[in-house]
């Protein structure tokens, strides 16, 4: 078996068993193993100097040099998630937010205005306003809806458009081939946080990005026992993206990092279960007296859904329910409480069924959330769809039960 590069003519599926992961190299170890290093040990002075000139002049990224810069198994799995997502390269950073910050450090400076996609992930918003505020860097959020209408936000300064799509609670679908062309011709950047759709179901570098950036905690890893980040550059920002993390000292783990090889592996798999699963069980909620609007991005009902038609090749199993007005903030409490197969926890992407209230609102000041009623969010996991109805249905009986 040897060492495959992914192309149209190989599926991703196909590209994920018998990719960058040459067996050859390990001996016939069909996964690259562990390699818990710090030191790394040269055979000559010539060698050494060989090396970092390798590694901090011709910016060659596969270079063994110190166990800060990575060892073979992250070259192998960043380079097989650089060509699944279409990218230039990628890096693994601990965690999906220092993938986000990462990003956004590496391409603005004091004095730069950013634009910010109001749906975006918290955290990532508590960073702009705490940190790159801070450092003199100012933002504007804009309605993940906007489309081309975000030209008319953009100022002299503006060097970064910063997008999610959906969003991970409201999930907005926003259109990322118009943002992108009015960007470019404003000389700005794009960065787009990619992990609901993975880099199966969205190619952005095809629509115009130009980084990417995951919390590959949720579907790359899969198992909800390591986290993970990881971004993805062009060509044009590469330099800048690699320069970054690599000052600010961000290492990826390597038992995490094996993790996430070992997720990879079956992410295709995982995720039409994942699909399949969310949508059975978004379509019983349209169904229901007690809601308003089901937000899952492949159902004909959502806004977004047309864009989501033409960009998307797939969905994942997060989506999140809106309740008619009249039931109480307790009631929902109740209802989440009462599930048998749902936890109740932050993450996503995983094999477990996951399920927690939100309120877009309080969080996002500027947000223009158009429904009166309660909502929570639902990860779909890899259970029987069927048992996980049962239990939703058992459960919103406590909707109606509360004084």
């Amino acid at each position: 078996m040897s060492n495959h590069s992914f192309d149209k003519q190989v599926s991703p599926e196909t590209y994920i068993c018998h990719g960058p992961f040459d067996p050859d190299v390990f001996g016939g170890v069909v996964n690259p193993p562990v390699y818990h290093a710090s030191t790394v040990i040269f055979k000559t002075c010539k060698e050494l100097e060989t090396r970092h000139q390798a590694l901090f002049h011709d910016a060659e990224d596969e270079v063994m040099y110190y166990g800060r810069f990575g060892t073979p198994i992250t070259f192998a799995v960043q380079k097989a998630l650089a060509e699944l997502e279409g990218g230039h390269r990628a890096l693994l950073v601990p965690t999906g937010l220092a993938a986000c910050t990462s990003a956004l450090l590496a391409l603005v400076k004091t004095g730069d205005h950013i634009l910010v996609s109001s749906s975006v992930y918290g955290p990532t918003r508590g960073f702009v306003n705490n940190v790159l505020s801070r450092m003199g860097v100012s933002a504007t959020y804009f309605d993940p809806t906007i489309g081309a209408g975000i030209a008319d936000l953009f100022q002299e300064n503006t060097t970064v458009v910063f997008t999610e799509s959906p969003g991970s609670q409201t999930f907005d679908i926003q259109d990322i081939p118009a943002i992108t062309r009015v960007a470019h011709a404003h000389h700005a950047r794009v960065i787009l946080d990619n992990t609901w759709a993975t880099p199966l179901f969205f190619k952005p570098f095809d629509h115009g990005v130009d980084v990417s950036v995951h919390a590959a905690t949720k579907y790359i890893v899969g198992h909800s026992d390591a986290q993970m980040g990881l971004i993805t550059a062009n060509e044009e920002t590469w330099p800048a993206i690699r320069s970054l993390v690599y000052l600010y000292g961000l290492h990826a783990a390597p038992d995490d990092v094996y993790l996430a090889q070992r997720g990879l592996r079956t992410m295709a798999l995982r995720l039409e279960r994942h699909q399949a699963s969310a949508l059975k069980i978004a379509r019983w909620f349209e169904e229901r007296d007690e809601v308003e609007q089901v937000l899952h991005p492949a159902l004909p009902s959502c806004p977004g859904h047309e864009i989501w038609k033409r960009d998307f090749t797939g969905s994942s199993g997060l989506f999140s329910v809106v309740l008619k007005p009249g039931y109480s903030k307790e009631a929902v409490q109740a209802f989440i409480d009462n599930l048998e197969y749902f936890g109740i926890g932050f993450s996503w992407g995983g094999f477990e069924s996951l399920a927690i209230p939100f309120n877009p609102v309080k969080d996002r000041p500027e947000y223009r959330w158009p429904y009166q009623g309660e909502a929570f969010r639902l990860q779909i996991g890899l259970e029987n769809p069927d048992d996980l109805i049962n239990d939703l249905n058992n459960a919103m009986r406590h909707l109606h039960n509360q004084d």
